[in-house]
């Protein structure tokens, strides 16, 4: 397959792109190296460059010799507030910042795809285009403030990836419907009446009522909630009182609840917020709870992923292309596929024997740097079959 082999003769400046990328991250936002290098590179191959979409996107759109349909590939571009802790040659140079989910490599596939299908034009019905998306690590994401600001008005589908160290490079993953959990956050203070920790009985102990209240908050799960929907409630963080003789006046706590539907999503929400009320009157304490609606769960489209499916046996074989497991991580991809049909496809990057098995968001993060070229294969694949048969008896 031509675009296999040229795919295949850009590897090693894609791996060379990432360990740029992996060496200068940029958090949230605040991407504006990240974006100039991609725009450069999207303009250096004769691609209509957009920046700033949404505040900080860019775009390169690829039109073929011949009309046809849009196909959109996305890729996120921001890194995340973690101290690189490996000892290699392409290690964070940013204090405090780093690679630690695999965002340079997704960024370094796309335009490894953008490259060879660039030179590629006058064969293409239909036109591509590449979105690099800013701010995906932090809610409310950069994917809603670039649809808002038009960037799928011409698309009629939509395709993205994501390295995954927990699964063997080599291997790719999708599957239909709900595939990546809707990812909710929630903080609750509650106050008390402090004092002298000898006298419990003139104090309405914060702490102690949040205890209660995180065991309290389990039984959404294991009672609220329909067991044969998937749903996780986790308290993260848990801050009270000064020191050991004082009784707490306040308390915080900060978590996350996980859900695949917005049904069970708006029933968790209820009953948490149900729970603390009555959990915090019952001991004589007030509450706030600020609940916070984030991603959407990421939903893929069946005929396209049948579309993966049949993509992705052809390019890798049948061996090594598997239905995803659900997801609890969540993704603002999400976003997209709310407009217009896509899916959302897992790219194994671990790779045991090298050493490289840190999960995500993790100081040792790291992947197999074949995952690269897995991707950019899979993102041009499905791209050229899209180009093909939609909109097309």
């Amino acid at each position: 397959m031509k675009y296999r082999d040229m795919l295949k003769a850009g590897f090693t400046e894609a791996v060379q792109w990432r360990r740029h990328l992996h060496r200068h991250p940029e958090l949230s936002y605040q991407e504006t190296k990240t974006a100039n290098f991609v725009a450069e590179k999207l303009r250096s191959w004769g691609l209509e460059v957009t920046v700033q979409i949404g505040g900080g996107g860019v775009t390169g759109l690829l039109k073929g010799a011949l009309p046809g349909p849009t196909i959109a590939l996305r890729a996120d571009m921001d890194a995340l507030p973690i101290q690189d802790a490996k000892s290699c040659d392409y290690a964070s140079t940013v204090p405090g910042v780093m690679h630690a989910c695999g965002h340079d490599a997704h960024t370094s596939a796309l335009l490894l795809a953008a490259k060879v299908l660039s030179g590629n034009r006058e064969h293409l019905e239909g036109s591509i285009k590449f979105m690099f998306q800013h701010a995906e690590e932090q809610t409310p994401g950069g994917a809603a403030a670039m649809i808002e600001d038009g960037v799928l008005d011409d698309v009629d589908a939509v395709y993205g990836v994501h390295l995954w160290t927990p699964l063997p490079a080599g291997h790719v993953y999708c599957t239909p419907g709900p595939m990546m959990a809707a990812a909710d956050e929630f903080t609750i203070t509650i106050k008390g009446k402090g004092g002298h920790g000898g006298l419990p009985h003139q104090t309405v102990d914060a702490v102690m009522v949040s205890s209660q209240l995180v065991v309290n908050l389990q039984t959404i799960v294991s009672r609220g909630l329909n067991p044969l929907k998937p749903a996780v409630v986790t308290v993260g963080s848990f801050h009270g009182g000064t020191t050991f003789n004082i009784i707490a006046e306040t308390c915080t706590l900060k978590g996350t609840v996980r859900t695949f539907d917005e049904s069970t999503r708006i029933e968790a929400k209820e009953r948490l917020e149900f729970l603390v009320h009555h959990t915090c009157t019952s001991f004589g304490a007030s509450s706030d709870v600020k609940y916070v609606l984030g991603y959407p769960p990421v939903v893929n489209d069946p005929n396209e992923a049948s579309r993966f499916r049949r993509v992705a046996d052809l390019l890798f074989g049948e061996a090594y292309v598997q239905e995803m497991e659900w997801l609890m991580a969540g993704e603002d991809f999400a976003y997209y596929l709310q407009k217009v049909p896509g899916c959302f496809m897992i790219v194994g990057a671990g790779d045991a024997e090298n050493g490289i098995t840190a999960p995500h968001h993790h100081p040792q993060f790291d992947i197999a740097e074949t995952s690269i070229l897995q991707a950019a294969e899979l993102l041009t694949g499905m791209a050229l079959d899209g180009l093909k048969t939609i909109g097309k008896a």
